[in-house]
């Protein structure tokens, strides 16, 4: 594929780019079915592109039941091109403490917020459709509908908490859970979620 070719350049030129980034996988302008679906998903592999999810897939794969696949999500948006930088950057100097990012209004659906240095804080609610990704733990005070993706960049101390738990996905160090996965008894309840060894428990804070 002339596009693999392009990516290995991307990574060529920024090796760190993709580096523990849980990513979806956008299929929607391919027709692949299920070994050309396969066939991609080991070619990331190989190239140590972690795919958390799939979206926009052919309808012929998308209730199919294929042990090892990334779940199909739904209600996504679409994501803008990646942009590499001719250099790579230097490495940022460590942070001196734990940083934490406060927002202080609803997530809204199509929205993404992207916080790879530490926890996020949210006064509100997630949408569906919506995204929270931190380097640390997140906090959402509201509900939370879309997808929480903990961690990120490799945290296993990481945690999610929530004041309603009707997520979509929620993902910590790269392991994830779709709603599919979640105890429905949980639904609608305060949740916390954390990482026990390669499992994701979650348990009611009330």
């Amino acid at each position: 594929m002339d596009w693999l070719a392009r990516l290995d350049e991307q990574i060529e030129r920024a090796p760190g780019f993709f580096h523990k980034r849980p990513v979806v996988l956008d299929l929607s302008v391919t027709q692949l079915n299920e070994p050309g679906i396969r066939a991609l998903l080991s070619e990331l592999q190989a190239r140590d592109i972690r795919i958390i999810g799939m979206e926009g897939a052919d309808p012929s794969v998308q209730n199919l039941d294929v042990p090892g696949w990334p779940p199909m999500l739904n209600g996504g948006r679409a994501a803008s091109g990646i942009e590499v930088p001719d250099e790579p950057p230097p490495a940022p100097p460590e942070p001196e403490e734990p940083a934490c990012l406060l927002i202080s209004e609803p997530i809204r659906s199509g929205q993404s917020i992207v916080f790879p240095k530490g926890d996020v804080t949210i006064v509100g609610s997630v949408g569906s459709g919506a995204e929270v990704m931190a380097g640390g733990s997140i906090h959402i005070y509201g509900a939370l509908r879309g997808r929480a993706i903990a961690g990120m960049l490799g945290n296993p101390n990481a945690r999610i908490f929530c004041r309603r738990m009707d997520a979509e996905l929620l993902a910590i160090d790269g392991l994830y859970r779709t709603a599919e996965d979640m105890d429905p008894a949980l639904r609608g309840r305060p949740v916390q979620a954390w990482l026990d060894r390669d499992s994701i428990v979650m348990a009611p804070l009330d």
